[in-house]
């Protein structure tokens, strides 16, 4: 009869020894990608040059044709697997990407799928277009363009004290994509996608208070700038991302 100290060495250690095993050959989890950034300088010097890369506008179909950075081609970040033919045949092309700035995620996005496709030299313009607008660099403008303004801005502390008061005189609008809105968004918020804001605003009443907002601010800009055209008379700009941040209610 085997003793308990042969069956262990028989039967148990065979087993650890496999399980020690397949656990340092389990690959590790993928970290989190990161990118280089560029300056709004460098890159401007490069357009000036006509240094051979490809430069990747993020953002929606909309806020391109509005006005984008001259050379850049735009592929958002939720229609890359349908634009990645518009990308070179050469995996090591230099590949620049921007959205609206540090906040927005979009260009990381588009980055991520690209270095997942195989492409390996790829630099974030993490300032944006909104930077570059602000420091006076060449833009190529849609004939909707309008020079930028200043937007009136309410805090997340602002619309925080408006819900919690019930009060009736302003109007929440979530600017972003159905599915952003499905996903999460601020309590009280109704949903009007910025692609199709001005046809749809007739619905908001004009003696109101109207609040938009989207993640980082691009979207609804464009919507704050199309109810100023409509003679909207009390708008106002809130940010989602800010609203997240400060650990405030997100209503599904």
């Amino acid at each position: 009869m085997y003793s308990p100290t042969r069956l262990i060495r028989k039967y148990l250690m065979p087993m650890i020894g496999l399980f020690l095993l397949l656990a340092v050959s389990a690959p590790l989890p993928a970290a989190e990608a990161e990118f280089k950034s560029i300056s709004s300088e460098r890159l401007k010097d490069m357009v000036d040059e006509n240094k051979a890369f490809i430069l990747i506008d993020a953002r929606t179909k909309a806020e391109y044709q509005e006005a984008h950075i001259g050379k850049a081609i735009n592929i958002p970040d939720k229609d890359f697997d349908g634009l990645v033919s518009l990308l070179p045949v050469d995996k090591h092309s230099l590949m620049i990407v921007y959205c609206n700035g540090i906040k927005c995620g979009k260009s990381k996005k588009v980055a991520v799928k690209a270095q997942a496709a195989g492409y390996d030299n790829i630099l974030l313009y993490s300032e944006g277009f909104p930077v570059w607008e602000e420091k006076g660099m060449p833009i190529v403008a849609g004939p909707d363009y309008a020079k930028k303004i200043e937007t009136s801005k309410l805090s997340p502390a602002d619309i925080e004290k408006f819900i919690k008061e019930k009060k009736q005189d302003y109007v929440l609008v979530d600017v972003r994509d159905e599915f952003e809105f499905e996903e999460g968004h601020i309590p009280t918020a109704i949903n009007i996608p910025a692609e199709t804001f001005a046809v749809k605003s007739g619905v908001l009443p004009k003696e109101k208070k109207i609040i938009v907002y989207c993640n980082t601010g691009g979207r609804s800009y464009m919507a704050y700038r199309k109810l100023m055209k409509l003679a909207y008379p009390t708008i106002y700009q809130t940010i989602f991302t800010e609203w997240k941040e400060a650990k405030l209610p997100v209503e599904k």
